[in-house]
């Protein structure tokens, strides 16, 4: 991953996102889970948001899956963080209050079995009709794409 930022660095190349669903925006890179997972934490803070959670969901899902019967390993390794941004949730919910359900932003980063790659993504806000919220999501979601260009 070191080389890979570096190479990143070196020739000003960003990591583009990946074709998703309508749902999420997708990016992956090579190298090591921590340093990634790292990588983006700092980025969040660097932004001078406070992660208020940090969703263990790789644990969660090995653990209640021996519960159920399941076999199948779905991540090596998976974690969200859960932050929030004061400004952006309160224009936010001044746009329009039903929109209390977005918040927080989460941003996941995992690794898959047998994948080399370490993803990183995101719940995609909007659409709606109303055109304020609308500003707002789309001002959030160039937040999140930053974050994690930032930890690329």
């Amino acid at each position: 991953m070191k080389r890979t930022l570096a190479a990143c660095v070196l020739f000003g190349l960003s990591m583009p996102a990946l074709a998703t669903d309508a749902y999420s925006v997708l990016f992956k890179t090579q190298g090591d889970f921590s340093f990634v997972r790292d990588s983006l934490q700092v980025a969040i803070e660097g932004k001078g948001l406070v992660i208020n959670h940090t969703n263990q969901i790789a644990g969660m899902l090995e653990r209640t899956g021996k519960d159920l019967g399941a076999t199948r390993q779905v991540f090596t390794d998976g974690e969200q963080f859960e932050f929030c941004s004061a400004t952006s949730s309160r224009a936010m919910m001044e746009a329009d209050p039903h929109a209390i359900t977005l918040c927080p932003y989460i941003i996941s980063v995992y690794t898959i079995p047998g994948d080399a790659n370490v993803y990183l993504a995101y719940r995609k806000p909007g659409p709606t009709q109303n055109p304020a919220l609308q500003k707002v999501l789309d001002q959030i979601e160039t937040l999140l794409t930053e974050i994690i260009e930032e930890a690329l």
